[in-house]
């Protein structure tokens, strides 16, 4: 019996450095947005500053994990076999919620999942008792329930204050420093610089140190007590200093400012929040050697009070985890997905949006520009002109490349204000969650900057409302999940145990897979943008022209054939396939449209062929997408399959359309310029080939032959093939310099 326990110990702490992989990379954007955004330094001296600041915060990590063991549940209520069942339902459920908001790229907060985790297993643990005859029969003597309520007023209470709270500060700071704040900074740096990390380290010694294991009592009162006048010979010390590096050694203070907050935020997420990762590991663990030094105890019925105990992990342990988060900091390719999510709503330019657009939103957009008008009609005219002077970004090189997402000013503000609310939080008992401070002080930082503008005000405010729902959703999924596999484990016992380890293995490995394909699109947009020029934009648009016709072939192939054999499978991966064939070709149109922006008028007829070639190919997707999207609904709502003379039809139609794409393909390649008279042969004979199937269909009906829904489904696909003809002419004919008119 004491060996299953032990194999179970073993896995939890093998899911614990799945944990410490997964959470880092969640929660990497807390401290690192800011400087990545802002490019304060090489992406190499910044990742290791972070985890210069991660190894400091794991030693300065107490080590107390009163979280984990019995900070929602009362342990001396459980058994130890329940116990064991709780920590494993935690630990996978926790594994398997960070990784798939890593793979979307959502910030969320790990010590929510953590706490719901704990939450939801304990509650299944204690029902199942209770409704098996325990005496007690009364879950709140099980469960700590307000510290889920705190959670949930932590969430709320985060997101107002730190979004009002950035949008404030911002708006002040951009007043006095404008976004031409290089000449303010010669007289005002040093004071900024002082004020600026003297509220950071302020936030280390509140945030960062207040459990560090050098930390006595004693010193924590003397600092508690003696805080302003430390805070105030930091501000004297800090600014002479600024001064002196910003006057004398031409030194950048809002570089300095960024990365100290960086250091800051990554020790204390690396103290502070260590528990959510290791903490129920090592609860299990101690859980372990008190019962297998309690001789003749059964699992079954050994309660596990000694949880209840405050102790010190291991500076081994702490050690560990640090270096396993320093790696997973460098290595991790999700860490920097979560991070330009947040980079992208809060950028200063505007470009792909990644969310759409909500009623909501457009709401909030139109009710903004109601109180904006209100405002404008109240102020003085020359006020007005002032704001706007202070507020107008400074104009960028058009071909820079890797430019910021924002200024330094901006990220000096993120890093203060998030380090000063956490800090004030702490000392104060506020519920404040590090992961939602940071991310909703950077969005109020960029709607005060502007960021937020007319042309992007919409999607921005979707996406953080998707993110704050996320928060919930965190909340809501980690209970329930844990709920459901501490019922399993329950009454599955052992087997249901290493089926569901098994299948989270297998969960990491789609999304992973998911992941890399995902990255290889979005590094193959990046090289495009970054390779593309006037230069080479024509035969950009060749090469795009070519791999759209063989996908348009092959797309078009696979319709037929899962019509003719029924398979609805094919159809819903060709639905996917065809759906990330129009992202791509959007990513293109985009990138045509960038290269176009200040472009010399000798080149304004290749500019003109650029973005009709694109709109044309992105026809072409559009009917690819009508196509097989309609073949696939057919199919899957079990309608009665076209009949054979339609698939005959079909195929015949598909094979004609195979050659005409094949001789477009060869038309470019060979010779564009002119353009052949046996490709527009070919364009008459597929018209009379799609006139004639078409006549056939009519006469099916007439017959009634076939159903309604299968001719309606025929006479479509008849349709867009039709267009899909057309639209691949009327590639040729841009590549050939033809008029676009002539059919």
């Amino acid at each position: 019996m004491e060996s299953i326990y032990f194999i179970f110990v073993i896995f939890l702490f093998i899911l614990a450095i799945s944990d410490l992989i997964v959470g880092v990379s969640n929660d990497a954007v807390n401290f690192l947005n800011s400087a990545v955004g802002s490019r304060a330094a090489t992406f190499r001296i910044i990742m290791l500053i972070a985890a210069f600041g991660v190894l400091v915060g794991t030693v300065f990590s107490g080590g107390m994990m009163e979280v984990a063991r019995s900070g929602v549940f009362y342990p001396e209520k459980f058994s130890f076999a329940h116990i064991m069942i709780i920590f494993l339902a935690v630990m996978i459920t926790d594994v398997i919620l960070l990784d798939t908001f890593n793979t979307i790229g959502f910030p969320t907060s790990t010590t929510v999942s953590l706490v719901f985790e704990l939450l939801g297993a304990a509650v299944a643990i204690a029902v199942i008792q209770i409704s098996q005859g325990d005496p007690a029969g009364i879950l709140g003597d099980y469960i700590n329930s307000g510290k889920a309520f705190a959670i949930i007023s932590g969430i709320l209470v985060s997101v107002i204050i730190a979004f009002t709270s950035g949008t404030i500060i911002q708006y002040i700071t951009r007043l006095i420093f404008s976004f031409d704040y290089e000449k303010k900074l010669k007289y005002l740096g040093g004071l900024f610089g002082g004020v600026a990390i003297t509220t950071i380290v302020y936030f280390i010694l509140i945030k960062g140190a207040k459990d560090a294991a050098f930390m006595t009592e004693s010193t924590h009162l003397w600092i508690k007590t003696n805080s302003f006048q430390i805070l105030l010979y930091c501000f004297l010390g800090i600014t002479s200093i600024m001064y002196v590096l910003n006057t004398i050694f031409h030194l950048n203070i809002l570089k300095i400012v960024v990365l100290v907050g960086t250091f800051a935020l990554a020790m204390a997420f690396a103290g502070n929040d260590l528990v959510n990762f290791i903490g129920v590991p090592l609860a299990g663990y101690e859980s372990y050697l008190t019962f297998i030094n309690t001789p003749g105890a059964d699992p079954e019925t050994f309660g596990m009070g000694a949880l209840n105990g405050a102790v010190k992990t291991p500076l081994l342990f702490l050690l560990l985890s640090g270096i396993i988060m320093v790696i997973t900091l460098y290595t991790s390719r999700k860490a920097r997905t979560v991070i330009m999510t947040e980079v992208n709503l809060s950028r200063q330019d505007e470009g792909e949006e990644r969310f759409g657009s909500t009623a909501l939103s457009r709401g909030i957009v139109r009710a903004s520009l109601r109180v904006n008008d209100l405002i404008s009609a109240i102020l003085p005219e020359s006020t007005k002109t002032w704001i706007a002077s202070r507020f107008t970004p400074l104009p960028r090189k058009k071909k820079e490349k890797n430019q910021p997402a924002f200024d330094l000013l901006r990220a000096s503000v993120n890093l203060v204000a998030s380090s000063a609310l956490i800090a004030l939080g702490t000392s104060l008992k506020l519920p404040l969650s590090t992961t939602y401070v940071t991310f909703m002080v950077a969005m109020g930082t960029s709607l005060s900057d502007g960021a937020w503008d007319r042309e992007s005000a919409v999607f921005r405010i979707t996406g953080v409302f998707s993110v704050i729902g996320g928060w919930f959703f965190t909340a809501i999924s980690a209970f329930t999940i844990a709920f459901l596999l501490a019922s399993a484990f329950y009454f599955g016992g052992t087997i249901a145990i290493v089926v569901m380890i098994g299948i989270a293995v297998f969960m990491a490995y789609r999304t992973h897979r998911f992941h890399l394909r995902k990255e290889e699109t979005v590094k193959a947009i990046h090289h495009a943008e970054e390779t593309v020029d006037a230069g080479n934009l024509k035969e950009f648009c060749l090469n795009n022209t070519a791999v759209i016709f063989l996908k348009t072939k092959e797309y078009y192939n696979q319709v037929v054939t899962g019509l003719g054999s029924g398979d609805a499978n094919q159809l819903k991966a060709l639905r996917r396939q065809t759906g990330a064939l129009q992202k791509e070709v959007r990513s293109q149109r985009k990138i045509v449209s960038q290269v176009l922006r200040g472009t010399g008028e000798e080149e304004a007829e290749t500019a003109y062929q650029a973005i009709k070639i694109q709109d044309n190919l992105l026809e072409i997707i559009n009917c690819l997408n009508l196509i097989s999207g309609a073949a696939y609904n057919h199919l899957v709502n079990h309608h009665n399959p076209l009949n054979a003379e339609q698939i005959a039809d079909l195929q015949i139609l598909g094979k004609r359309f195979a050659l005409i794409l094949t001789g477009i393909e060869k038309g470019i390649a060979e010779n564009p310029v002119i353009y052949p008279d046996s490709i527009g042969q070919d364009k008459a004979e597929i018209q009379n080939v799609i006139e004639a199937v078409s006549r056939n269909e009519v006469n099916r009906i007439r017959q009634e032959m076939t159903g309604n829904r299968s001719s309606i489904l025929f006479m479509n696909l008849l349709q867009e093939t039709g267009n899909l003809v057309y639209f691949s002419f009327q590639v040729l004919q841009i590549i050939g310099g033809k008029d676009l008119k002539t059919k």
